[in-house]
This record gives C-alpha cells, sequence and structure tokens, in this order.
C-alpha cells in the first residue's frame, strides 16, 4: 500500500504530521511538518518512510473527518513563504496540445503550425531520454511563491482584474533542497494549478500573466516511486450541482515527457537549488473545462480526485476587491 503523508493542525493551532496506508492513519510523533520529516530523513541518510517507520506509531485519526473539517493543511509548506518556489510546465501530457491550440489558433496563420503545437511535437519526440541523456526542454512557468498556496479545501481568489478563474487538474513534484545543493523530490501531490485561460487566450505571450495566480495542492503527499498511470475525475459544481465534468489521465504513461525530464531542465539552474527551499513543481494536464467552452463564475466549486490519493482537492472560487497601486518616487 502506498505511503501518504499529511499536514494537521487541531483547532487550538498545533500542528502534526499523519501517515496514512489504506484506510489506516496514525499521528507521526516528533514532528510538526513534512519540511521536518524530510530534513530529518535527509540528516539521517534514510527515505521517508523509513524516518516514518523509525518516529513510531501516534493515535489513530480519521482523515476523512478531518479533512472535512478543514484541519489539514497543504502537504508541504516553509516558515518563510518566500522560500516556497511555485513553476510548473505545459504540453507535457499526450493529447495536452489540442487544447492550448484551440486557444492559440487564432493567433496564427491557418495554414501555419502553432508554437504550442511544435513544442508539443518536440516533447513528443525528445520528452523521454534515455538514462543519462539530456531531453527536449519543456515549456515552464513561474506561478509565485508559498503565499500562492491555498490549503486543499481553502477557496480561490482571483484578482480583480482577473478576465478568468478556471481549474488545471494535474499532479505537483514536491521538493526540499539539501544543505549541499541536491534536490530531493518528498513525493506527489494531487493539484489544481487555477489559471487565467481567457488571459492566455488572448496571446500566448501572456501566458507568464495568466499563471501568476494561486494554486490548491490535495492534502495527501505519495511517498515513493510515482505511479505509471493515474486516472482521476474533475468536476465543477454551481449552486451544489455538477455542471461539468471529465475524467483525466496523469503519471508518465500519459505524458510526452518523463519526471526526469522535466526535473533536470527545472534543477540545472543555480537559483533552484539554494539550500532548504521548498519547491513545488507542476507537470501539465490535458483536461480543461474552458476548452469545453465553460465559463466558471463566482461561488463555483473546483473537485478533484484521483486514486491512489483518497481525498479530493476541493475550492471554491471568489474574487478580490480592485486594489489601486501607485509607484512613488523616492
Amino acid at each position: 500500500m502506498s505511503l501518504r503523508l499529511l499536514q494537521h493542525r487541531s483547532d487550538s493551532g498545533e500542528r502534526a504530521v499523519i501517515a496514512a496506508q489504506g484506510d489506516t492513519a496514525c499521528f507521526v510523533p516528533g514532528f510538526t511538518s513534512i519540511r521536518a520529516l524530510a530534513l530529518h530523513a535527509i540528516a539521517q541518510g534514510i527515505d521517508l518512510a523509513q524516518a516514518v517507520a523509525n518516529a513510531g506509531q501516534g493515535s489513530a485519526i480519521d482523515i476523512s473527518a478531518e479533512y472535512e473539517a478543514g484541519r489539514l493543511l497543504a502537504p508541504i509548506d516553509h516558515d518563510d513563504g518566500a522560500h516556497v518556489l511555485m513553476t510548473g510546465t505545459g504540453l507535457t501530457h499526450l493529447g495536452s496540445a489540442e487544447g492550448r491550440d484551440k486557444m492559440h489558433r487564432e493567433a496564427a496563420a491557418a495554414e501555419k503550425q502553432t508554437d504550442s503545437m511544435r513544442m508539443f511535437l518536440e516533447g513528443l519526440e525528445g520528452g523521454k531520454p534515455a538514462a543519462g541523456e539530456v531531453g527536449q526542454q519543456p515549456e515552464w512557468f513561474y506561478k509565485g511563491d508559498g503565499s500562492q498556496l491555498v490549503d486543499p479545501g481553502a477557496p480561490f481568489t482571483m484578482p480583480a482584474f482577473a478576465q478568468d478563474g478556471g481549474e488545471e487538474p494535474e499532479l505537483a513534484g514536491i521538493y526540499l533542497i539539501g544543505e549541499d545543493g541536491t534536490p530531493y523530490r518528498l513525493g506527489l501531490a494531487l493539484a489544481n494549478e487555477f489559471s487565467d485561460h481567457v488571459t492566455e487566450r488572448h496571446n500566448y505571450l501572456w501566458l507568464a500573466h495568466s499563471k501568476l495566480r494561486q494554486a490548491s495542492l490535495g492534502p495527501e503527499l505519495l511517498v515513493g516511486a510515482p505511479p505509471e498511470h493515474i486516472e482521476g475525475s474533475s468536476r465543477i459544481l454551481r449552486d451544489g450541482e455538477v455542471i461539468w465534468e471529465k475524467p483525466f489521465l496523469s503519471g508518465e504513461g500519459n505524458m510526452s515527457h518523463n519526471f526526469a525530464n522535466l526535473e533536470h531542465h527545472h534543477f540545472k539552474y543555480d537559483l533552484f537549488r539554494r539550500a532548504g527551499d521548498v519547491h513545488v513543481h507542476f507537470f501539465g494536464t490535458a483536461t480543461l473545462s474552458f476548452s469545453d467552452g465553460v465559463t466558471c463564475q463566482e461561488g463555483d466549486v473546483f473537485e478533484i480526485l484521483a486514486a491512489p490519493f483518497t481525498l479530493p482537492v476541493r475550492n471554491a472560487l471568489t474574487r478580490a476587491a480592485p486594489v489601486q497601486v501607485a509607484v512613488k518616487t523616492l
């Protein structure tokens, strides 16, 4: 059974780590965050599963009930949110070019292949290199720091100036940089890489703007070798009724790039190997309600679920009040 790690905060504010396997979940004694547990494992030269085993077994807990009560947090964080870097890659999944190409086609001549399609085809050809070789460089984007990471049941707040707020059901790799600059993958989390697709559709050069939005992770960190195939469901509820639902696929068996290639092209940059930093890297999707013509509204609820994760990432959509920003000269 897959080991899943969760972060818990009691009503009094006390934090703890939970280890879950199958239907059983228990507190992990001695640790108040997954990051602290990972730092301990690195220092001891052991993996996370062994660190959990060494810590012993605390009291049992019902993670479903704790999720519904709002006591489960994102499965990674940092005392200083500026040391959490959220980034991602697109056009990484088989079929993912179709939706993006539809969004960008109007910006290019009908007989001309779009940059999106070209990048997808290059990844299809060179995104899974042999061991020890460097594959095709993927699309890459920056989402923000830890201040943009929303807990798994908390609402998204899109900016007042946003033209859209739409879901992207994905997997995210969770990483911690060791003291010697080595990136350690702690595991995978279910994710909603929330984006502004109307802004992106206007001009693909606005992709960077469209991605500067919040994101959310499911509460479970899946530890160990990632599954080759993950199949889940993404849906939108409005006034309690499902208005759109679609299955989505992820895992390397459904991708044009493998994780190792995506990780190489992220961590090859020195600034992404700063000791102690946390990285949340979104691996992309091929399934969007926006591609099916859905326009999300304030109050809509996004819900994403996929085995072997047992809990969803569920976020309502809200909009921030306008903010007037004026630059002063000193």
